[in-house]
């Protein structure tokens, strides 16, 4: 016996039973792709009177403005049609991930030919439809024409497309609430970005400026001159141990550190193997993971052995952890912004231990690096907060939708 095919959500509010209906998205809402006025003819840009959106811009997700705009000319000699407000664009093609987005629009607006603005009728509401489209994003663009990211969506393909239905009430309950998640994403994510401008205006203050010895803010009852050390003066790099394939077991005595499990790896090898002191890393250790992504990071779990691809950092008296972890991770900032981003950074020992930094006496280290790790923290709170909303959005989608 065939499988019966599902005609409601895991989750609904309460009150709502009533079965969805499966549509073509063309029966319930206009499709309209847009066009580009000649590049070749100034007159069909100038003068800027009516907005026109460039298929990138799809990824604000809200659109209440475009950043560029065309002439009343221009629009009247071009496929270019107007959009109205409170629809869902789409976009039809577009370089990497951009093909099968949405966003929704706020303003009357014209679009280029890789934009199709899609206008509800009074059987769907258009936040319903951008958030169902948003969960479809991988299957709009499985559907879509040729291959790989050459493919492309539209009018036909989009006309045809199921969506399902609820009762435009629940509909509506579902794309506020969904709507309303997203603000409070967006918030969080302007928050997340405040602060790490902020930190890096601290960082400007707090430490001194090429070629000076005096920071720009200090803390009260400190003025003398900071002094310049090289890094390994004043610590001490020791690398972990290489491991030969036998030795890394499925469970044992001690975990073995390796760099992936600082970021996206969970997985552990484990080891019985007694060594020197310098191979073991303990809760609050300083230490730095110098192959593929590199950088540092205070150790917060159980003792464990690590990995010849991380360094363990042992201070000297005159060298604060939190401050420490503050320089390099400042250091890292720098290295990444000359190399366009990428993580794919070869760091060397000796280039650490020959990198020259600025201290001041310990006291006003600790002063420093306390402060610096509690905005850290305050950091890492937002992120915490924006990827369990995050989280919660996924769940919503998956299970408020067929």
């Amino acid at each position: 016996m065939a499988k019966e095919e599902k005609k409601a959500p895991k989750l609904r509010f309460n009150g709502y039973t009533n079965d969805w209906e499966q549509v073509k998205l063309g029966d319930v809402a206009e499709i309209t792709p847009g066009g580009t006025p000649s590049k070749n003819i100034s007159d069909y840009w100038y003068p800027k009177e009516i907005p026109w959106l460039s298929s990138g811009e799809i990824n604000k997700e809200i659109i209440f403005s475009t950043n560029d705009m065309i002439s009343k000319k221009g629009f009247n000699n071009s496929s270019a049609k107007w959009i109205n407000q409170n629809s869902v664009l789409i976009a039809l093609a577009g370089q990497g991930k951009t093909r099968g987005k949405v966003a929704i629009n706020r303003i009357p607006l014209t679009t280029n030919q890789s934009i199709a603005g899609i206008d509800p009728s009074d059987e769907i509401y258009y936040k319903f439809l951008y958030h169902q489209l948003t969960k479809d994003y991988l299957k709009l663009r499985l559907i879509s024409s040729g291959d790989g990211s050459r493919g492309g969506l539209n009018k036909k393909l989009l006309n045809d497309y199921a969506v399902n239905l609820s009762g435009i009430d629940e509909q509506h309950k579902i794309g506020v609430l969904l709507s309303h998640i997203d603000n409070t994403l967006q918030l969080h994510e302007r928050k997340c970005e405040e602060l790490a401008l902020t930190k890096k205006a601290l960082l400007q203050k707090l430490f001194p400026k090429k070629d000076e010895f005096k920071p720009e803010v200090r803390y009260k009852n400190f003025s003398d001159a900071w002094e310049q050390r090289k890094l390994g003066e004043v610590a001490t790099f020791i690398n972990g141990r290489a491991y030969k394939q036998n030795e890394l077991l499925d469970s044992g005595k001690y975990k073995v550190l390796r760099v992936g499990n600082f970021y996206t790896n969970d997985s552990w090898y484990y080891s019985n193997l007694e060594l020197a002191d310098k191979y073991y890393i303990d809760k609050g250790d300083l230490v730095y993971t110098w192959s593929a992504t590199f950088g540092p990071h205070i150790w917060d779990g159980e003792k464990v052995i690590y990995h010849y691809h991380i360094w363990k950092i042992e201070l000297s008296e005159s060298l604060d952890r939190d401050f420490t972890l503050q320089i390099l991770e400042a250091d890292k900032a720098k290295l990444l912004a000359n190399t366009n981003g990428s993580t794919m950074i070869h760091v060397t020992k000796k280039d650490m231990e020959s990198k020259v930094i600025s201290l001041p006496n310990i006291e006003e280290q600790k002063q420093i690096g306390s402060y610096l790790m509690k905005f850290d923290s305050l950091i890492a709170l937002h992120q915490r907060k924006l990827e369990k909303l995050k989280q919660l959005k996924k769940f919503l989608l998956q299970n408020m939708f067929i």
